[in-house]
């Protein structure tokens, strides 16, 4: 298999691509990863020596860099680069191109959920194959609270409506976490204000994170293949099905 370069951004040391970086490399993809948290300067106004984009999530006060990724997303979206933003990611995502991001009303969000797909992602080239109610992992205190003009709601839940959308037909978000593993899990929760705020218990907290493992793999692997062969070009960014007969 023809490996196919792709940019990773790491906004924060402890949330590194992991598990979700071995599902992209096992499915042909070459990541570079970017680290702006560590000084590396992200790509300016250009991204033709990438195939796909990754943007990882994150919780560093510091926000220095945003503004450059913000840049970088409506990059990617001008140049039809396979988009994928997770988290923190996704909510800078949302800012760039024209959403509203806030601290959630609900209150953190943190461990083992499901989310409810939408009618629209039915049609979806990577999540048409997604059970109607996934498993996810939660880690989140600020939400989407307004997605872009003309994006495409793909999840919600009844606290967090914009779980995941899509922008154009190749850039996608989602504010929940697919690239964990337990190890990560475990020292998120047990360095979290938002766990002590809500007074959750650490280790039943993660104990829960962990038991959830398999079934988040279980649906999100496969949707990380598919966007591996959307970035490979094995599959083609179509998002609305044909009709019968066409």
């Amino acid at each position: 298999m023809t490996t196919v370069r792709t940019l990773v951004v790491e906004n924060d040391p402890t949330d590194d691509v992991r598990v979700l970086g071995e599902w992209l490399t096992e499915a042909g993809l070459e990541l570079s990863v970017i680290r702006p948290h560590a000084g590396e300067e992200l790509p300016a106004g250009d991204l033709s020596g990438y195939a796909g984009l990754v943007v990882l999530g994150g919780g560093l006060p510091d926000t220095s860099w945003y503004a450059a990724e913000e840049n970088l997303f409506r990059t990617a979206v001008r140049q039809k680069v396979p988009t994928l933003a997770i988290c923190l990611g996704a909510q800078i995502m949302a800012n760039a191109l024209g959403g509203y991001v806030a601290r959630a009303e609900a209150g953190p969000e943190l461990g083992p959920r499901l989310v409810a797909k939408r009618d629209a992602a039915n049609n979806d080239v990577l999540f048409a194959d997604v059970p109607l109610m996934p498993d996810v992992i939660q880690f989140h205190h600020d939400e989407i609270v307004e997605l872009p003009e003309g994006a495409v709601l793909l999840a919600a839940s009844p606290s967090y409506p914009n779980q995941a959308f899509r922008y154009g037909d190749r850039a996608w978000a989602v504010q929940f976490h697919i690239e964990c593993d337990a190890d990560m899990l475990a020292g998120w929760i047990a360095g979290s204000a938002d766990v002590a705020a809500t007074g959750a218990d650490p280790a039943d907290l993660t104990a829960r994170c962990a038991a959830a493992l398999p079934d988040v793999a279980e649906t999100w692997r496969p949707f990380a293949h598919r966007f591996a062969d959307l970035v490979s070009g094995r599959t083609s960014a179509r998002t609305e099905l044909p009709l019968l007969g066409s």
